[in-house]
């Protein structure tokens, strides 16, 4: 019997690349799989699928879960239990909803991306430029699909050890389309090679791109590229790759706080390297994933209840003249079980672009899969490993850009130190810090809070104390996969 499958249509998505294209106005469709790939408009459809899935899968708990189970953050006595058992650590089930839905989410947007690779090609083409139009869908694919078996892979399989990679454990690697599978986990040197196989091929395929693009591009795919070799400690190649995209000066850095705020607030940047369309007014009936926790706006009280907020020790990292403090971060009235709190620092990285507001805030952003300060960071962080003087110069030009004077004479473990340092305070709460910890092989203590008598307290709370190499570092297999798929092994301590 032939199968069926979901197609997901962006709702009136427009397309601002080399080409326009016109969107029907539907929620979903289902057609059936061999029928869906016979023309152009069907290739755009399925194509528009592909990104209106890939726009909630970015922020919200794929994104801010992570931090919240590090060492950036206290839980208010208003956060209701919300992403409780990551932060807490114990007790942290394979059925917390977390670990659950972002496991099934990235793995149900894989069919769509596994049909477009397998079958754009029946897609009847009448003139060159359709047939490189075909191309870029399916060069897009494989960027997506790279990106995330990355996500997958970082969360669910041991970190990338070169000596081991071949024998440990990855996740499952799904490449098409097959409800009956029961599929094992794949090595996790098996899912890298098949990210970096994606990867080359979508820089094969995708022209260069430019800044603030809402489709995948090469120069997107340079940028994953150069997170993906940081996580297998190929420094050399995070080096090359991360030089050409930097060095191509198609996305320099911002220089002011206007421009990093337009970055953060308005979606507009030339730091921007590929973002997830989202605009008004119908593509806001779906929006886009959001990351509500940290500020939690009370219109009618004009004041803000935050299920979680920034330690002391995160905001005493910023100086005063660093233009992040000011973006990043802002002092607000909070109100917590019925009492208010002046002049509380809260993270302010998404207060949701003014274009898309409904009344008020709704938290709506493109939301950013790369730009080009995490670049420079990875970039930064790898030549600490192959030229500690290229390090520091690079360095110190995030720093200008920030506001910030040079370091000097810093080598050894206080470079390093101040590269992660500067990592963190340039990508506060963007979901990498729990990674960069296991990536560091470091453990964490939480530190005192702005205000213990609005945050919960407690050993598992404030009080977290973790070892380097926890397990649970690494989250569990989802139970429901484990029960009805016995191929599966689940990974140690849960």
């Amino acid at each position: 019997m032939k199968k069926l499958f979901k197609i997901f249509l962006v709702l009136g998505f427009t397309m601002a690349f080399t080409f326009s294209c016109d969107v029907e106005r539907f929620p979903y469709n289902a057609i059936e799989q061999t029928e869906a790939f016979r023309t152009m408009t069907d290739a755009e459809t399925i194509r528009n699928g592909m990104y209106a899935q890939l726009k909630h899968r970015v922020y919200g708990l794929f994104m801010f879960s992570t931090d919240v189970q590090a060492d950036l953050l206290n839980a208010t006595l208003d956060f209701g239990n919300r992403n409780g058992n990551p932060h807490r650590w114990e007790p942290m089930l394979a059925t917390d909803y977390t670990i659950r839905d972002v496991w099934q989410l990235y793995y149900s947007a894989l069919v769509n991306v596994n049909n477009i690779i397998e079958n754009m090609e029946l897609v009847e083409a009448d003139t060159e430029a359709d047939q490189a139009l075909l191309s870029q869908f399916t060069g897009e694919a494989h960027l997506i699909r790279a990106f995330y078996y990355h996500q997958l892979v970082i969360r669910w399989g041991l970190p990338y050890n070169s000596a081991t990679a071949s024998t440990d454990l990855g996740v499952p690697l799904v490449l098409r389309y097959n409800p009956a599978a029961r599929p094992a986990r794949a090595t996790v040197q098996e899912v890298y090679d098949q990210i970096m196989a994606d990867i080359q091929e979508a820089k094969l395929r995708l022209p260069d791109g430019g800044p603030n693009s809402i489709v995948a591009t090469r120069d997107a795919a340079l940028a994953l590229e150069a997170r993906v070799r940081l996580h297998m400690s190929d420094y050399s190649g995070v080096v090359s790759v991360a030089e050409e995209l930097i060095n191509s000066g198609r996305y320099p850095l911002a220089t002011t706080l206007a421009g990093l705020e337009n970055k953060w607030v308005n979606d507009q940047s030339s730091e921007i390297i590929f973002h997830a369309f989202v605009a008004r007014p119908d593509e806001l009936k779906g929006g886009a994933g959001v990351n509500t926790i940290f500020l939690g706006f009370q219109a009618g009280a004009g004041l803000y209840t935050p299920d979680f907020v920034p330690q002391q020790w995160v905001i005493d990292m910023y100086d005063e003249n660093d233009f992040r403090k000011h973006v990043f971060l802002e002092e607000k009235l909070i109100r917590i079980q019925g009492f208010e709190y002046p002049d509380i620092w809260l993270i302010n990285k998404y207060p949701g672009n003014p274009e898309m507001f409904t009344n008020v805030t709704n938290y709506q952003h493109r939301p950013k899969l790369f730009h080009i300060s995490e670049t420079y960071m990875n970039l930064i962080e790898a030549l600490f490993h192959v030229n500690e003087g290229q390090a520091l110069t690079r360095l110190n030009e995030i720093r200008q850009a920030r506001g910030l004077g040079d370091l000097s004479g810093l080598s050894g473990n206080q470079l390093r130190d101040a590269i992660r340092e500067e990592r963190l305070r340039e990508l506060l709460a963007e979901g990498y810090r729990l990674n960069d910890l296991m990536r560091w092989g470091l453990g964490f203590e939480r530190g005192d809070p702005q205000n213990i008598n609005f945050i919960v307290t407690g050993p598992t709370y404030n009080e977290l104390s973790i070892e380097p190499g926890h397990v649970k570092f690494i989250w569990g297999i989802p139970q429901n996969d484990m029960t009805t798929n016995d191929n599966l092994v689940q990974n140690p301590g849960w």
